[in-house]
């Protein structure tokens, strides 16, 4: 908060002019209540807001910030609270401001495959929406039933069909944003062609909350994909990824590439939900999907695969015969963060670009093997585009604060590496608090300036979601 403004207003005071602008049942101030709405998935930071408000339009969002504004009070904006960052962390007296109750499908124009939404609303809302309407929407990820689009714009969120469909910022037309001033903004108004000056929208895509609020959405829409067809490969080593990655895409629209490591397979089969996919063991998989609407599609996606097992690069593989053993395939991915949920892990959400992973990847297992050979590794990621997923598992024989410890010494070498590759610290997750004091591994000082100046222009008060990403 600004300390230059010397107006303060009682608790009690702040509870009665908040209950006047979204009604006294939407003011939460119950302990469990501040708790649950005040963090996200970190678990590393205690929650400690002063109060959790539940708008439901996009004027009583405008009139807390104002409150906000006039009183320097901070506020935090929640949305499914699935993030791995903090950013959705409100840890020193902040106002939550809960986009639970902001879920509703506004407007749908068909002709223009887009529909207009609350920033509330879930994900997975957002997909069976667009499949009930004969269309899709197709940025995907484990946490689709539960994180919201207004979270996923924060975060600019990726997931598992980017190497097609591209983030969440490829399907964003227009937004409603409430500043930290209070002004409200229409950005773009959800039209394709635009050409008139900066196209501020972006701004808040991937701003993490820090420039102001999201509160509706012009969302674009695709057609559905047809007769989607998987393959899980076993591959002897990771410099066998990239060119299977380069077969299939010469002559296959892929809708995903994603890759796990052994250690990764193993704890999603120990979980008991699925199978090991064929009895050969290999040290990494890569999993591909694609559409085959046509025989001759398939007939060519198995001439790859028998090219690639003429040459070594596979060593054993299954394709999907049905509904169910494709989703089944992909449990083997998806279900890896289920399956590490009861390990004490270091997460690192990372990338480079595509030509550059084996090295990377390389470098880093180097690393690690010299240093901490003690260290299991599960790794796993949206290979195709270039996203990796590190996870460190501590050691049954660790204690917790030592191992926490000892990756707080590992994280600045790891990020060190993703600086030599020229990459990123965090590729899909948000800088938020975890990553914020490792930032100049990714953007230089110029940058950060250029960030911070921003800033002071949409929050002069340095009121919206203060302490993430950058200070200033």
């Amino acid at each position: 908060m600004n300390s230059q403004i010397q107006v303060q207003i009682e608790p009690a005071d702040l509870m009665v002019e908040l209950g006047a602008i979204v009604g006294e049942h939407r003011v939460k101030t119950d302990h469990e209540i501040l708790y649950h709405w005040g963090k996200d998935q970190t678990r590393l930071f205690e929650p400690n807001p002063v109060a959790v408000v539940f708008p439901s339009n996009t004027k009583e969002v405008q009139a807390i910030v104002k409150l906000a504004y006039q009183y320097d009070l901070a506020v935090t904006p929640s949305g499914g609270r699935t993030g791995l960052s903090g950013g959705a962390v409100a840890k020193n007296g902040e106002i939550v401001i809960s986009m639970d109750k902001m879920n509703q499908i506004l407007e749908f124009l068909p002709a223009d495959r887009m529909v207009r939404i609350q920033a509330g609303v879930i994900t997975e809302q957002l997909q069976n929406f667009a499949e009930e309407q004969g269309f899709y929407y197709p940025v995907d990820f484990a946490s689709s039933g539960s994180s919201q689009i207004g979270g996923n714009i924060g975060t600019n969120a990726g997931g598992i069909k980017v190497i097609k469909y591209g983030m969440t910022r490829n399907w964003i037309l227009g937004l409603t944003v409430v500043t930290g001033k209070g002004d409200i903004l229409r950005l773009n108004k959800g039209m394709i062609k635009n050409a008139t000056g900066y196209a501020m929208q972006h701004l808040f895509i991937g701003g993490e909350g820090t420039l102001g609020i999201v509160t509706e959405v012009d969302v674009r829409l695709d057609r559905q994909p047809q007769n989607l067809q998987a393959l899980v490969l076993g591959v002897p080593d990771f410099n066998a990824v990239m060119p299977i990655l380069h077969e299939f895409r010469k002559k296959i629209d892929l809708t995903a590439f994603e890759f796990f490591n052994e250690n990764s397979m193993r704890k999603v089969i120990d979980c008991g939900h699925v199978q090991r996919p064929f009895a050969t063991e290999a040290p990494f998989y890569v999993l591909l999907e694609y559409e085959a609407p046509y025989d001759a599609i398939q007939d060519t996606a198995m001439q790859i695969f028998e090219y690639c097992l003429e040459r070594e690069w596979i060593l054993d593989g299954v394709m999907s015969q049905s509904i169910e053993q494709l989703n089944n395939l992909w449990r083997l991915r998806e279900d890896i963060s289920e399956s590490l949920s009861s390990y004490i892990t270091n997460k690192n959400d990372i990338s480079v670009l595509i030509s550059h992973v084996p090295d990377f990847i390389q470098a880093i297992e180097q690393y690690l093997a010299t240093d901490f050979p003690e260290f299991e590794t599960c790794w796993f990621g949206h290979i195709g585009d270039g996203n990796l997923h590190l996870n460190i598992l501590k050691p049954e024989s660790m204690e917790k604060d030592h191992f926490l410890q000892i990756c707080q010494q590992i994280n600045p070498e790891i990020f060190k590496i993703v600086q030599k590759f020229e990459g990123s610290i965090s590729a899909e997750h948000g800088v938020g608090l975890t990553k914020k004091p490792y930032l100049n591994f990714s953007r230089s000082a110029e940058e950060i300036q250029y960030m911070q100046a921003l800033k002071m222009v949409f929050d002069p008060k340095r009121i919206m979601n203060p302490g993430k990403i950058i200070d200033c």
